[in-house]
């Protein structure tokens, strides 16, 4: 199910550089950062703790990502935050902060 509307911190996430060829484009990238952020919020330690985040919520983000593989393994989950470029990730992890203090 396909919700119109991001939530707004995510909105500061959807021009993130994706690291990955096209061919190997299982799961948005979008959908990743959000469970990775709300797994993170709730005392994730690692990919694994994500994963098991996520299948749990899997419902939950059903209602605002498209989840069109279902939710990533821990592996995919490493993979690809591995290769973000972390200063641009930060970035925009700060101004989506900064956007919450202020309001």
């Amino acid at each position: 199910m396909i919700v119109s509307t991001t939530p707004v911190i995510l909105s500061h996430f959807e021009d993130l550089t994706d690291p990955r060829m096209m061919r190997t484009k299982r799961h948005l990238l979008i959908d990743m950062v959000a469970i990775a952020l709300c797994a993170a919020i709730c005392g994730a330690e690692g990919w694994a703790d994500v994963e098991r985040f996520g299948k749990k919520k899997r419902e939950w983000f059903a209602r605002f990502l498209e989840l069109p593989n279902g939710i990533p393994s821990h592996d995919t989950f490493g993979r690809v935050f591995a290769r973000l470029d972390t200063s641009e990730f930060s970035r925009k992890r700060r101004t989506a902060h900064a956007q919450r203090v202020d309001q």
